[in-house]
């Protein structure tokens, strides 16, 4: 019945059975089936012939006005439909670490965007762990995470972005925090703050190494549930911690940020999503993402 009603719809904005048979692409004798159909469905006349072609009745009005939003939201849920049959339906969700992020992230969305301006974008700021459960329980169908994503990379699609260097996070009050650059092994003999593993997987262990390749071993003074809980230590407690060096553009006090000089020391930033079937608009991200990874390189 939907096709009949279209098909009146444009018999009337045409106001003629034989140029809305031409629109259609059908011949005159099968629209005019079409319409005694509907006529007949509807239980009335809807079209009368005049010299100057045709015009609705007062039922064809009344059909018209009835049926013409319903006919709008039948197209707008098909055009959906179609969207999202070529993947870039819906909305794509993706989770992300925030001071990670910006420098890659934002651009990507921009352009991505550009291309695809139907595309609905639905971003969650969420730790490495969160991510990964987010992913795991489809919640979200992107992480941008850090180098901590690769615990999950058996169970993912999983590429490298880029990498970054290192910096040392220090006390003000240590002497190390006036230098423009040190070395890891310089870091030997301080307590260290460590990250929640279970929110940060294997950052612990990425700081344990980079120190065992720098000569010494580490000693974790405390063990933080956050971020911005491990910096406050090192301000109140005068001990130190490694992080990606995109925390040099961060400000936090009684904290320095000091580059580290070692060329081995790198956290790797990588995307994971999910396995199977990959969604045109999860496939375009992960394309601007190099891409942007490969310009800010």
């Amino acid at each position: 019945m939907i096709d009949r009603i279209r098909a009146l719809l444009t018999v009337i904005e045409e106001g003629s059975v034989n140029r809305a048979a031409v629109r259609l692409r059908i011949t005159q004798p099968a629209l005019s089936r079409q319409m005694k159909l509907l006529e007949s469905e509807v239980g009335g006349k809807l079209l009368e012939r005049e010299t100057s072609g045709v015009k609705p009745t007062g039922l064809g009005h009344v059909l018209v006005k009835s049926m013409s939003p319903v006919i709008a939201s039948y197209e707008a849920a098909l055009a959906d439909a179609r969207r999202q049959a070529r993947g870039m339906g819906g909305a794509l969700r993706i989770g992300f670490l925030i001071s990670a992020a910006q420098s890659i992230l934002s651009p990507a969305l921009e352009r991505l965007r550009k291309t695809n301006p139907g595309l609905k974008l639905k971003l969650h700021d969420m730790s490495p762990k969160e991510q990964i459960n987010a992913l795991r329980a489809g919640e979200i169908d992107v992480a941008l995470i850090g180098q901590e994503g690769a615990v999950a990379s058996r169970d993912f699609h999983c590429t490298k972005l880029c990498s970054f260097g290192v910096c040392a996070a220090i006390s003000t009050s240590d002497p190390l925090a006036s230098r423009k650059r040190i070395a890891i092994k310089d870091l030997a003999g301080r307590d260290f703050i460590g990250v929640d593993e279970d929110q940060v997987p294997g950052r612990n262990r990425w700081i344990s190494g980079l120190c065992r390749t720098a000569g010494f071993r580490t000693r974790f003074l405390e063990i933080m549930d956050g971020i911005s809980h491990v910096l406050s230590m090192v301000a109140s407690e005068s001990a130190v911690t490694l992080l990606p060096d995109y925390f040099l553009a961060e400000k936090h006090p009684g904290v320095a940020f000091v580059p580290v000089s070692d060329p081995k020391a790198r956290w790797d930033f990588i995307v994971l999503w999910q396995r199977g079937k990959v969604p045109a608009s999860t496939r375009a991200l992960v394309e601007v993402l190099r891409e942007t990874a490969v310009q800010k390189a």
